[in-house]
């Protein structure tokens, strides 16, 4: 089978399998575990877009096959592969070097095969990109659906020119082009973001159920999410996301939305086969008042059987609560503080509003029947100090007691690995309080291979040093730990796992600094050894295993709704391909009768 287009998702580091790295925390806050095996939703969009058109996409999650089976051999499986074109996704920085190292090695598979790359980091760092001789294209922006349509039809049919494909970084012989970042719709009604029906579709369609699946345990846990829009009307400065991020890096002015209506019919579609949550990505309240009207209305018009969890940038009102709960039977949120500190808040950003009103809006939410709070606190933002970072522990305590509610749950985190990029921090450190020591793409690659995360920090602030970054983690993680011992939010068994597992991660800091002063090889040999020792401490660091996950009747997708949708999606492929051949069967009639006349 010959493919038009293979998308693969590559791991933070490549050879994560062989070499010892400690990841701490940095990947206790999301999905994935350390290896990043997540891919981005916008893989789904072009890939069901482009199948839309009559091509063949197929995506590997090459991350989570090998996560998942250690005897999973990458070059085996690629070296089968005929396709048109591969891309590779560099959304998230912590992938720049695995994702380079894939690239290296499709290329040596497949020499004449063109390589194409895209995210935001992606688009952030094309110019460097470009120089790798293994890398073909960049496609740059945040919506490149149709520009990879006209891109996949270059390489298939030799239509339009490479210098008229907008956002394009291509190479003229050995010489770089970079076309205008000139395509930024407003829109995303066009596109399924994120493509499920595509994810279903393709297992059925290319015979292969663990390929596309999005993470590890996805099966047992099927977290889902609909994007409300691509763009942000905030300005955090430490958010390659923000609004001014946005616009220097993707030329995006305005926020590019997906109607009401169309996520209504995301939400309709994910239920046919999973009860779990559905996370509604940002802040729904950027759109406006009228728009978070409709959804609510068109949402109270459903029969809606999943869980939403809602987003927080701001301050909310009792009003807005009012309107969720009327329109949804179950609901949770999640707010990013980031500090208790209410200068600290409005300097960065994000909940620029007095402490008062953060409770103001914690109570209003359990009020109105909120499920679940999650409530997250970083490390290593600007103008926090080591004590700053324990105190927010403190502002906890003031919460709880404030609204006396196990129905809260606390997170704290730290900024790590890297600064974003694009974000104005990154591009103006010492005016926000940081020193950085990345800059290039190859800084970044040699930095996520660190052999700890202290070393794969990209950055130390005006306050506090990496080492202190880290200390200060680890003790507001342990102090975090103690205070939802005290209220009851976790039981004893999980406190002490918890408390052992940042003991060893302590440890494991110590023993490496000692190491990296090491001989190359002598170094090389003791982290080997540390290598499956480290292997549990990498796995929820900082906080219980089940904290972050709301609760499901059913902890797994429904393998016979699965089946039944994909068969019936691909009854619906048939019958398009039908009724497109046979209007191409018509024109051509038409324009041969027309030609004799």
């Amino acid at each position: 089978m010959k493919y038009d287009l293979v998308l693969l998702h590559a791991p933070s580091v490549y050879d994560f399998r062989e070499n010892a790295l400690l990841a701490g925390p940095i990947s206790d806050v999301v999905p994935s575990s350390p290896v990043f095996e997540m891919y981005p939703i916008g893989l789904t969009s072009i890939a069901e877009y482009l199948e839309r058109q009559g091509l063949r996409v197929k995506i590997i999650n090459i991350a989570n096959r090998m996560l998942m089976d250690e005897s999973f051999d990458v070059e085996k499986k690629l070296k089968k592969i005929k396709t048109r074109a591969f891309g590779i996704d560099l959304h998230w920085l912590p992938h720049a070097h695995g994702s380079i190292e894939l690239a290296k090695i499709v290329k040596n598979l497949h020499p004449q095969t063109p390589i194409v790359f895209g995210g935001l980091s992606a688009t952030y760092y094309h110019k460097e990109l470009i120089e790798y001789p293994f890398i073909d294209f960049v496609m740059r922006g945040d919506s490149t659906e149709k520009l990879m349509l006209l891109l996949i039809k270059y390489l298939k049919y030799g239509t339009h020119q490479l210098g008229g494909i907008p956002n394009l970084t291509w190479k003229d012989g050995d010489t770089p082009v970079y076309n205008p970042l000139s395509h930024v719709p407003d829109s995303l009604d066009e596109f399924d973001i994120p493509g499920y029906r595509y994810t279903i579709k393709s297992v059925f369609k290319y015979k292969n159920f663990l390929d596309p699946l999005p993470y590890n345990g996805w099966l047992q846990y099927p977290n889902t999410a609909i994007l409300t829009a691509k763009g942000c009307t905030q300005g955090c400065l430490i958010c390659g996301g923000s609004k001014q991020s946005y616009k220097d890096n993707c030329n995006r002015k305005v926020l590019a939305k997906r109607s009401p209506e169309k996520l209504i019919e995301d939400i309709l579609f994910i239920q046919r086969f999973s009860r779990a949550p559905i996370f509604i990505l940002h802040d729904i309240r950027q759109a406006g008042k009228e728009y978070v009207d409709e959804f609510f209305e068109r949402l109270s018009e459903i029969n809606l059987k999943n869980e939403l969890v809602f987003e927080l940038f701001q301050y909310a009102n009792e009003a807005f609560f009012e309107k969720i709960e009327k329109a949804v039977s179950k609901y949770s949120i999640e707010l990013t503080l980031e500090t208790h500190d209410e200068k600290i808040r409005r300097f960065n950003g994000k909940f620029n509003c007095t402490n008062a009103k953060v409770i103001e809006t914690l109570q209003a939410a359990l009020k109105h029947s909120c499920k679940k709070i999650d409530i997250f606190f970083m490390v290593g933002i600007p103008h926090q100090d080591y004590q700053s970072a324990l105190d927010n522990v403190d502002f906890c305590e003031e919460i709880q007691n404030a609204c006396g509610d196990k129905r809260l749950s606390y997170f704290v985190a730290p900024l790590a690995p890297f600064l974003d990029p694009a974000s104005p921090a990154f591009e103006n450190p010492e005016k926000y309080g940081y020193k950085k020591f990345c800059h290039t793409i190859e800084d970044h690659r040699k930095a996520i291979t660190q052999p700890s995360w202290k070393y794969m920090l990209s950055f130390e602030t005006d306050y506090m040093t990496r080492d202190e970054i880290v200390q200060s983690t680890y003790e507001s993680a342990k102090k975090l730990n103690a205070f939802k011992l005290k209220h009851g939010l976790v039981d004893k068994k999980t406190h002490d796992e918890v408390n052992e597992k940042i003991a060893r991660s302590l440890e494991y800091i110590e023993k490496i600094d000692q190491i990296v002063s090491l001989p190359e090889a002598e170094k090389n040999r003791q982290l080997a050894l540390l290598s499956k020792e480290m292997e549990e401490v990498n796995k929820y660091s900082i906080c219980g295993k089940h904290e972050l996950k709301w609760e499901v009747k059913k902890h797994y997708a429904n393998i016979f709704s699965l089946t039944a949708i994909g068969l019936e999606l691909l009854a619906e492929d048939i019958v398009i391909n039908v009724r497109q051949r046979f209007n191409a069967y018509n024109k051509r009639i038409a324009e041969a009768s027309k030609s004799r006349t």
